[in-house]
């Protein structure tokens, strides 16, 4: 993501961080609070190269990308049920919820740690500096007991820190434990939601850039089952991101989908986590967009 929009600022030569609206799930979250604070796409991309300055707020609160959040697998997680009453909702309401919000019901809570994270993002915002005006930001989680989406920052949504929503945003069932805020579980947006980008509609936007690092309509061939597995959440998050884009195309907004070409898809692998292919990872992306810039250009 943090190539992609790098190459989209290149391109159309603006600043993220003056556009009006940011919209953030899970690792997304992330970059969407970096940036509403003030912390440019270079500066990320920086610090992702392991050149940042140390001012940088990444740089100052001694984040690792390949080690603060755990390494390529999770911790043993506990041997019991993640949520009862959230696997209830998904028996009464399956098509509602679907699939894939039954999983994270089923995943038993992670016993990994979200500090480092959490020191990254408090660094860049600070805990008690409020919500950004300026860009607006709104940052997305799953209730886990109803398996209802929560966009922190909208009017009405739940009044935490935006150190706290990135957390929640970023809890992955199996990985991390839930994030609790005023007594309600929250976890990752992702198992239901594949970018959340319906939320920048009424807003009288004229364009939007939809980064979806999930979604994906390139097709690697299927080897293995843990291959197999993430095909098929690609092709259900596909889906549901045409279905969150289509609020926007009816108020003629001019969208700009970007999601992972085939070389990025082999270059992320199966494993989503695996810090081991991250600098892979973002060569590739910097390469595909060098393409399609070119490409845009003829």
């Amino acid at each position: 993501m943090i190539a992609r929009l790098r190459a989209l600022e290149m391109l159309h030569g603006f600043d993220t961080r003056n556009v009006e609206l940011v919209v953030g799930s899970s690792a997304g979250s992330v970059l969407a609070a970096m940036i509403t604070s003030g912390v440019s796409v270079q500066d990320l991309l920086d610090h992702q190269r392991g050149g940042a300055d140390p001012l940088n707020p990444l740089a100052r609160a001694g984040f690792d990308h390949d080690s603060s959040v755990g390494g390529s697998l999770p911790e043993r997680p506990p041997l019991r049920l993640g949520s009862a009453r959230l696997l209830g909702q998904v028996v009464r309401h399956p098509v509602r919820l679907g699939a894939l919000t039954a999983v994270a019901a089923v995943l038993p809570p992670g016993r990994g740690s979200l500090d480092g994270l959490r020191a990254a993002v408090r660094e860049a915002t600070g805990e008690g500096a409020g919500w950004p005006k300026h860009p607006q930001l709104r940052v997305t989680a799953l209730d886990y007991r109803t398996g209802a989406r929560v966009a922190f920052g909208a009017p009405g949504a739940p009044r935490v820190s935006v150190v706290e929503a990135v957390v929640a945003s970023c809890s992955i069932p199996g990985w991390f434990a839930p994030a609790v805020l005023d007594g309600r579980p929250y976890i990752d947006a992702g198992f239901r939601q594949a970018t959340s980008a319906d939320l920048a509609a009424g807003f009288g936007l004229d364009e939007v850039f939809v980064l979806s690092a999930l979604a994906s309509h390139a097709e690697l061939p299927r080897r293995g089952l843990l291959t197999r597995l993430e095909r098929r959440w690609r092709q259900h998050l596909t889906v549901v991101l045409e279905r969150e884009v289509a609020p926007l195309d009816a108020e003629g907004v001019a969208v700009t989908v970007i999601t992972p070409t085939l070389a990025e898809r082999a270059s992320m692998g199966a494993n989503l986590m695996d810090h081991r292919r991250r600098t892979r990872v973002l060569d590739t992306a910097l390469a595909a967009a060098s393409a399609q810039a070119r490409a845009d250009k003829r």
